[in-house]
């Protein structure tokens, strides 16, 4: 009975069906691959290539910057080709332009492979979303938060297999780490093709072809959730920056800040995730995150100001609650982005989508390191209310869109 009970635990969270398990373990092992990849990118082309860091960030702007503007094409193309044949292929030009990376030896050539990279993954990405739904069924949401779950676990997993290989050092290891990430894409576009093909919905007679830039609402949303967005670096950037400017916490601690983070969100996505599944329970759970980032940010800060021990104490809580709002954030973004798009259109809505949070992320560091650590406590108080007021739009938002939508049930639904 026991072994029965534990079946059953690990059978709910790897999914309810076939397909859902094959989307989750092909998600896994794509993402295995980035963590193996991201962790040593920059260096393999500063170290082992030898280009200056500066060209590095310039390609890696540049070619991020070209693949903003596919994801709406993109995700077109999956609303009227079949979310897995885009997908698929997006992941199969990954992975020929993920080996590519080792034939490169210059600015030029680093700057075109990268932008073919980035282009496909941003299809990909929408199309991605596209699959998530047709896969998720009755309940999209729900199974985004599964998948979330994994995805994080693949990062770790891939980051610390990217640690041992940094540790070495060696121009092999790189090799490894940059063919494991190719291998990654090609492993995931083969288990897709177990899913099975899903028919292409049709639009409505007289519908606009691109609906999504007439959705007031869910361009409301976009907009929202890509200035939300700006907590990601929080973690990863500007508390890094603060802790070892204004602080006496060893800099090593900003990996265990990082790892808890990280494992945080994997143990907590998929218990928060099923409660948050209508666009009213998105909109409730977006102004949550909001004011759980009010709470957190000005934690982070005061770390500046107390003693060593105190500081390690206070940062860590800070990060347990700032943990929790990225995921009651993250449930708000299956509901409200799943929910208000279209089932005939999901792909062309991620994509938009996609291409919001992309842009708040590009500008977020800029803002994290200039404005915030500018002004000291002063500017983490700032993000800390800009947090909570964008988290208190969320309920207005969601019954706006609900009113909004064409179909009667997501508008009843999102009442209950």
């Amino acid at each position: 009975m026991i072994k029965g009970g534990l079946e059953g635990r690990i059978g709910r969270m790897v999914g309810d069906s076939r397909p859902e398990r094959v989307l989750i373990a092909a998600s896994f092992v794509n993402r295995v691959g980035n963590g193996l990849f991201n962790a040593a990118s920059a260096l393999y082309f500063t170290l082992v290539v030898g280009l200056p860091a500066v060209q590095v960030g310039a390609a890696l702007s540049i070619a991020g910057v070209i693949g903003l503007g596919a994801g709406i094409p993109g995700g077109h193309l999956a609303d009227r080709r079949g979310a897995r044949t885009i997908m698929m292929s997006a992941l199969a030009v990954q992975a020929v332009s993920m080996a590519a990376l080792l034939l490169v030896e210059s600015w030029a050539a680093l700057t075109v492979v990268a932008t073919v990279d980035q282009v496909a993954a941003a299809a990909g990405g929408a199309a991605s979303g596209a699959l998530v739904v047709r896969v998720g069924g009755d309940r999209p949401a729900l199974f985004r938060a599964r998948l979330r779950t994994f995805v994080n676990l693949g990062v770790i997993l891939g980051t610390v297999g990217a640690g041992l290989a940094l540790a070495a050092g060696t121009r092999g290891a790189y090799v490894t780490l940059i063919l494991g990430n190719a291998a990654s894409f090609a492993l995931c576009a083969a288990l897709l093709l177990l899913l099975p093909r899903y028919p292409v919905l049709a639009a409505p007679p007289q519908q606009r072809r691109w609906l999504v830039l007439t959705d007031r609402p869910f361009l409301a949303f976009t907009a929202l959730y890509g200035a939300m967005g700006l907590q990601y670096p929080v973690v990863s950037l500007l508390l890094p920056i603060w802790i070892s400017e204004h602080t006496e916490v060893p800099r090593w601690s900003v990996a265990v800040l990082f790892a808890v983070n990280s494992l945080f969100c994997v143990l907590m996505q998929t218990r928060i995730g099923s409660r948050v599944e209508t666009l009213r329970d998105g909109g409730r759970a977006f102004r949550t995150a909001g004011l759980l980032f009010l709470v957190s940010c000005p934690m982070m800060a005061l770390g500046a100001y107390t003693p060593v021990w105190a500081t390690a104490a206070l940062i860590l809580t800070a990060i347990f609650v700032h943990s929790l709002a990225e995921v009651w954030e993250s449930s708000a973004c299956f509901a409200l982005g799943f929910g208000l798009a279209p089932d005939h259109a999901q792909g062309q809505y991620q994509g938009v989508f996609g291409l919001g949070f992309s842009a708040g992320q590009a500008l977020a560091p800029a803002i994290l390191t200039t404005v915030v650590l500018g002004l000291g406590m002063t500017g983490w108080l700032l993000l800390a209310a800009f947090f909570a007021a964008l988290g208190a739009a969320g309920p207005s938002l969601a019954r706006w869109g609900a009113r909004t939508r064409p179909q009667p049930g997501v508008a009843v639904e999102a009442r209950g």
